[in-house]
């Protein structure tokens, strides 16, 4: 992958910054020729680039993977997906769209449970009635499953955007995102606006997928998105439409956040495993107060490594998909 000389710095400091945060979940190596940058991506592998100290107790109960492989690891198990990067959500949403048909986009619910928005703007052009995968140079479209799993696969829909793309070709989707404080303190209601933001690198001023939330009188539907840290205002008004669960683990318990200084940030959300436990229970319990549990067509459980500690992925697992009744054997 080729880079013109002026669109990255000379200084290695900025220009790592940079790339980090163009290419999120991929490392990007750089070599400088005569006239261009030369970029290799890789997943990240070396120990030092993952900053949870019990990493392999969770990659152990996974079934032993390497950590360069951990961004392609998923199993589906019925009308469960689980995996370690969220990012193949929306691989799971695909599939789903490819058997209920593009009828299903106008009423279904996306029940999000996550510390985070992942509203990120994926590495992908619009190009009206398709997008193409700017690393790749892949046609990518949501009604054909095998082009979001390469798309996710070369690092073009990440961790932090993988909503996003869901959201352009389903304007009338409802999002409900629960998340707790610190992130979320009241209920709040956006309204979803597709959007555009221009590439910055690898095609400067191409038109990459993007959404912006304008914040909006209490109000729900379709179209919409709220954010709240109450169970009760999540699930408040669903009535008897068709419901993707996606729970990300981080939720629970967003210990390292990604960030190499997680023990020195003053507000990080760590509570004990037995508060993680009640909450997993709380949540299942109101589900099924609620009368909802029926609706869910498809869910997907991502644990999050260097944000959710690898040491509680097994319990928080079997405590969750046994409350949801999908607690059968996990699959390869």
């Amino acid at each position: 992958m080729q880079v013109a000389l002026d669109r990255l710095p000379d200084d290695d400091a900025r220009r790592h910054a940079i790339l980090r945060d163009y290419f999120c979940d991929k490392d990007a190596s750089v070599v400088r020729t005569p006239d261009s940058w030369s970029l290799t991506l890789s997943w990240p592998g070396a120990p030092e680039r993952h900053i949870d100290p019990d990493l392999d107790v969770g990659l152990d109960w996974w079934g032993g993977i390497r950590r360069e492989d951990m961004a392609l690891a998923w199993r589906r198990d019925g009308r469960l997906l689980r995996c370690l990067y969220d990012s193949w959500t929306l691989a799971s949403w695909a599939h789903w769209l490819e058997r209920r048909g593009p009828n299903a986009l106008e009423a279904v619910v996306i029940l999000h449970v996550d510390d985070h928005r992942d509203l990120g703007s994926p590495r992908l052009v619009d190009e009206g009635s398709t997008w193409r995968d700017l690393i790749s140079g892949r046609e990518c479209d949501l009604r054909v499953p095998t082009s979001i799993i390469a798309a996710i696969e070369s690092g073009a829909i990440g961790m932090g955007s993988f909503m996003t793309p869901f959201l352009a070709v389903a304007p009338r989707a409802e999002v409900r995102h629960l998340c707790q404080p610190p992130k979320a303190l009241r209920t709040q209601d956006f309204e979803i606006r597709r959007t555009t933001k221009p590439d910055d690198l690898l095609e400067p001023g191409a038109p990459r997928l993007d959404v912006e939330l304008l914040l909006v009188a209490p109000s729900l539907g379709p179209g919409q998105y709220r954010m709240t840290p109450s169970i009760d205002d999540w699930l408040s008004g669903i009535d008897g439409r068709p419901i993707l669960l996606h729970v990300d683990m981080d939720y629970f318990c967003n210990r390292f956040d990604g960030d190499s200084d997680w023990a020195s940030r003053a507000e990080r959300l760590d509570p004990s495993p037995e508060v993680i436990h009640r909450r997993i229970d709380d949540i299942v319990e109101a589900l099924n107060a609620h009368g909802v549990v029926e609706q869910i067509e498809d869910v997907v459980v991502a644990f999050s490594p260097g944000f959710f500690p690898a040491k509680l992925w097994s319990q928080a697992d079997e405590r969750l998909t046994r409350g949801l009744r999908l607690d059968g054997k996990r699959a390869g």
